[in-house]
């Protein structure tokens, strides 16, 4: 294996990993991470299904009490079938908007000023999301109603946007409609199983002849556990975090971030505008 390709495979195994469940964007940043590092082409196009796929599977592992108690429960607990339900209400928008726009938005806006500008956008709307009061109406991820699950899955599909983030736009998203900074960020988790696993399949279909050839699975597979490990501990992290502190320091991080961006490309450091992710 090419240690420098490996060294690629790593880090962006940890930046997928780290970013892909805290509202910064892991689409943003595997954009711009991957184009300061030179990693593009065909490869990184089957590279980031894996990876994405082996952070879907450490949200899974960490709740999959919850998620084997559903699944027993589906068939005669009442619960159990509403939390299904409202999953594939909040999901459905996504599965729509995703078949129609996806190849157009993956051209358009896959660059590095856009999701500059996106993460700079979106840090602002979560501190105006944090700073105004809130009416929580749902406590927990069990009380919330099939209206609660539409009006987050019409707020997931902004994350098609690079660096508006899918994980930033179902906790506010929550946070707006009523449910607690808790609920929010747990349904987000959920949520992100059926969109992520979604997403790999119908990615890894279209670009299915990116498989075909085994000379890469080492880096795959470096790829994969690293992402795995860290979205481990960035959801462990993050759900306590939440316990007892707002989402203020994701908004900001995401602003300087964006503006550093931006900052880089009006002054010709960087020349970002024609990069493509």
């Amino acid at each position: 294996m090419d240690l420098w390709l490996a060294a690629q495979a790593f880090i962006l195994g940890v930046v997928e990993g780290l970013t892909e469940f805290l509202p910064i964007s892991s689409t943003g940043h595997q954009i711009i991470i991957a184009d300061l590092i030179g990693f593009g082409g065909d490869r990184a196009k089957a590279f980031n299904i894996i990876i994405q796929l082996g952070a879907i599977l450490a949200v899974v592992w960490e709740f999959r009490q919850r998620i084997l108690s559903v699944l027993f429960g589906l068939a005669s607990e009442r619960q159990a079938q509403r939390f299904t339900v409202n999953l594939l209400i909040a999901f459905f928008p996504a599965v729509i908007l995703g078949v129609a726009f996806a190849d157009l938005i993956e051209h358009w806006l896959f660059n590095p000023v856009t999701v500059a500008s996106a993460l700079v956008i979106g840090g602002l709307v979560m501190l105006w999301a944090e700073r105004r009061q809130h009416v929580v109406e749902v406590h927990a991820v069990d009380d919330m109603s099939w209206k609660h699950a539409l009006k987050i899955g019409c707020a997931q599909c902004l994350a098609m946007i690079p660096g508006t983030s899918r994980s930033a736009s179902t906790i506010i998203g929550g946070l707006l409609f009523g449910l607690s900074r808790k609920a929010a960020t747990e349904f987000s988790f959920f949520l992100a199983m059926p969109t992520m696993v979604g997403a790999a399949v119908y990615s890894g279909y279209k670009h299915r002849a990116l498989f075909e050839s085994g000379s890469d699975l080492p880096i795959f597979a470096l790829g994969f556990v690293t992402s795995f490990i860290f979205a481990m501990l960035a959801v462990r992290a993050l759900l306590k975090f939440i316990a007892s502190h707002s989402y203020a320091v994701f908004a900001w991080y995401r602003i300087g971030f964006g503006l550093l961006i931006l900052l880089t490309w009006q002054l010709g450091m960087v020349d970002w505008s024609t990069a493509q992710g």
